[in-house]
């Protein structure tokens, strides 16, 4: 009877240390030390710096406002407001987001979806501030003018690569830049933002996905005629293998087309690609740097790409209520954010200088941002922990 009676109590035992924390506690948690490393980020910067990542040493490593990530800082210090409703927290949100005031003039590169809808379009989205959704008309303005109609796509880069000849290279990250001109063109009723929007959208489907609804990088484009010049993974393993972060903005980035036209051609290509990152990703979720780089003990996971993918499964969840693909997405998010939001990808508050993650990729072929934390990884975090909490309701 002793002996039974030990061997209840240590199951019993087993089975409390194995209870998984629930998401709810978990979501508080990643919040308090967002908020503990966001705030104190703060201090390493100045009026006219946001912050970029780590060095290879370790030190923190700022940027001006320029550089292409400058919005995620303080759209992640929105996203902290959003959830703690603390004033401090939305004062340094407030302070963040105006630096980057003119971005909304910029022309030369396609990132001002990225540095405008983060910052200023949480800005707007949380306080109806009509000053912030100016600002992000004239982003919308801006972008539009590196839209060609020939060729049906908006030019991502202006310099050309060492080695190749590009004459109007797109990239798949160009894809979530059509939020701004979306979300612009139903405030101000202009269509033809909508028109560039899904114009790009139709060509790079056409132009930019293999037969496995995987996703090339970048694709260059004849601007005189339209034609395809050629086809490459600028930071992936190779040309024709699937670099993690591109397949994660393909993701998002047509849920959220769905979200902002309701065409339903666009919420077919998420749920191919969906799919697809489900028969791929590893079992804790967390995907190499590229799904077709070699697998060995020190090849790098990338906690950006599970952060994006774990925000795009959630919202993409919402579309298609009352099936099988729904449960599948909203478990893979879950099994993303509970991995991150362990000790190995979370980090302990006055770590990690100030940033949230660990244990993201940049360019692994540039050897620039390897195994450090990035900025959008932090953001992309918070908010699929946001629209995870946001579900329930």
């Amino acid at each position: 009877m002793r002996i039974l009676l030990i061997s209840i109590l240590g199951l019993l035992t087993l089975a409390s240390c194995t209870k998984q924390e629930p998401m709810e506690a978990l979501i508080d948690r990643v919040f308090t030390v967002a908020e503990q490393q966001y705030t104190t980020m703060d201090t390493r910067l100045t009026e006219k710096t946001l912050p970029r990542t780590l060095s290879a040493d370790g030190e923190f490593v700022p940027s001006n406002i320029y550089w292409w990530c400058s919005g995620f800082y303080p759209g992640s210090l929105w996203y902290i407001y959003e959830y703690t409703r603390k004033d401090a927290v939305k004062t340094l949100a407030e302070k963040n987001t105006l630096k980057l005031d003119s971005i909304q003039y910029v022309t030369r590169d396609h990132d001002v979806g990225f540095q405008l809808n983060c910052s200023y379009g949480n800005a707007f989205r949380l306080t109806g501030n009509e000053a912030y959704k100016q600002v992000l008309y004239q982003g919308a303005k801006s972008l539009s003018t590196r839209f060609n109609p020939t060729a049906g796509v908006i030019r991502s880069w202006d310099f050309v690569r060492k080695g190749c000849d590009w004459k109007f290279p797109v990239i798949i990250d160009n894809m979530m830049n059509l939020e701004l001109l979306l979300s612009m063109s139903k405030a101000y009723a202009d269509d033809s933002l909508q028109n560039i929007a899904c114009t790009h959208a139709n060509t790079t489907i056409q132009h930019h996905f293999r037969d496995d609804y995987s996703t090339y990088h970048l694709v260059d484009y004849d601007p005189e005629t339209g034609a395809v010049r050629g086809k490459q993974t600028v930071q992936g393993f190779s040309d024709d293998s699937s670099w993690s972060r591109g397949q994660a903005w393909a993701l998002y980035s047509y849920t959220m087309m769905f979200r902002l036209t309701g065409y339903q051609n666009y919420l077919l290509q998420a749920g191919h690609i969906a799919d697809m990152l489900l028969r791929r990703l590893p079992a804790d979720g967390i995907p190499y740097w590229d799904f077709d780089a070699p697998v060995e003990e020190q090849t790098y996971r990338d906690a950006s790409a599970a952060a994006i993918m774990a925000s795009a499964f959630i919202e993409l969840s919402r579309y298609i209520p009352g099936t099988d693909a729904k449960e599948s997405y909203l478990a893979m998010a879950e099994k993303q954010l509970r991995t991150l939001a362990s000790k190995e990808y979370l980090a302990e508050p006055g770590t990690n200088e100030c940033f949230i993650l660990k244990h993201s990729v940049g360019a692994l072929p540039d050897k620039s941002e390897v195994d450090v934390p990035l900025t959008y990884a932090d953001y992309y975090f918070l908010e699929a922990l946001l629209r995870y909490k946001n579900l329930q309701k």
